[in-house]
């Protein structure tokens, strides 16, 4: 095993026991509170650039509204808009989740496909929505990375990438598949926490001695 997967399995293991005292990312608290991926998928695009407890208040007022793509489809978009708001970009949103709900209908009989390439073909669906789709609405294998992801494992030093896209690949090429699943749930509730973007808690953080602190120009 090569020195920086030693690193990364403790970085883990620490993170695992570090985060029970932290809030949830909401759309992994969707995951594991509907057991839906249709829902998983709906509230990865509300959440897109949007804070986290946003995220799950507009998600919650529409899923009371609908829970199948042929109910969701029944409202109208003014409906869905009231719904998410004030989420960002929520009319784009709406419109989105309508088409969304066209396509699982007419081309995926009503099934939300578990794949991620069929998941790239739906209205609004980047890779970070259909890998967190894939993770937390199937179970099944994927590497999400977000901003907080693409951050923390640069500044770990475990990868040296430009993009969040360029750091899917480079985690799909190095990280142990046994971590993949949960990688971004837990980077992601260190980084909203401890973390941050800028001037990070190094004196709180539990994994500092393991970290290389590649970019970090000032820490608390």
């Amino acid at each position: 095993m090569s020195r920086s997967n030693k690193r990364i399995r403790e970085i883990v293991r620490i993170l695992r026991k570090e985060v029970k005292g932290l809030s949830t990312p909401a759309v992994t608290l969707v995951g594991k509170r509907w057991g839906n991926p249709f829902l998983v998928l709906i509230s990865c695009i509300i959440s897109l650039r949007t804070k986290d407890e946003v995220t799950l208040g507009a998600s919650q007022r529409l899923f009371h509204l609908a829970t199948k793509p042929t109910a969701m489809l029944q409202l109208n978009t003014e409906t869905i808009e009231k719904a998410i708001y004030p989420v960002g970009f929520y009319r784009t949103k709406a419109r989105n989740i309508k088409a969304i709900c066209r396509d699982i209908i007419d081309r995926f009989k009503g099934e939300v496909p578990d794949d991620i390439d069929s998941l790239l073909t739906l209205q609004g669906v980047g890779r970070k929505t259909a890998n967190l789709v894939v993770t937390e609405g199937f179970g099944k294998l994927g590497v999400c990375v977000d901003t907080h992801v693409h951050r923390i494992s640069n500044r770990l030093g475990y990868v040296k990438t430009r993009t969040p896209e360029e750091t899917e690949w480079a985690l799909r090429r190095k990280l142990p598949k046994s971590f993949w699943i949960e990688y971004n749930s837990l980077l992601v509730t260190w980084g909203q926490n401890i973390c941050k973007p800028i001037s990070p808690f190094c004196s709180r953080c539990k994994i500092s001695g393991l970290c290389l602190k590649r970019g970090v120009l000032s820490s608390r």
